[in-house]
C-alpha cells in the first residue's frame, strides 16, 4: 500500500483493484496505516482519499520511505501493482465495491 501511496494519492477503490484484495482487506489495512500516523486523510465529496504524510514521515519515520522504495526496485510484482493502480478507477458511490459484485 505504501508503495501504492508514493506513486499518488488514492481511494480504497484504487487500492483494491491494484492489488486485487478486498475492500474489507483495503480499508482495514488503509485504517491501520493511518492510525500508525503514517497516512493522511483527505475527504472529497463521497471519496475518502489517502496519501503518505509527508510532514510526519520526516519527522518520525525519516528513512521508512525509502527503505521501502529501494526494497521494492525490481519486484515483478510491484511492478504489477503499479500497472493496475494505472488502469484504476473511481467508479461512483459505491467505489470498486460495485463492479466486483
Amino acid at each position: 500500500i505504501l508503495n501504492l501511496l508514493m506513486e499518488r494519492e488514492c481511494c480504497v477503490c484504487e487500492v483494491m483493484q491494484a492489488l486485487d484484495i478486498s475492500q474489507t482487506r483495503a480499508s482495514r489495512n488503509l485504517s491501520a496505516l493511518y492510525d500508525a500516523g503514517f497516512l493522511k486523510l483527505r475527504k472529497d465529496g463521497l471519496w475518502s482519499l489517502y496519501s503518505i504524510d509527508q510532514e510526519a514521515m520526516k519527522e518520525y519515520f525519516p528513512d521508512l520511505v525509502e527503505a521501502v522504495r529501494k526494497g521494492l526496485e525490481g519486484n515483478e510484482a510491484v511492478a504489477l501493482d503499479r500497472e493496475r493502480l494505472e488502469k484504476s478507477e473511481r467508479v461512483g458511490p459505491g467505489c470498486a465495491a460495485q463492479r466486483n459484485r
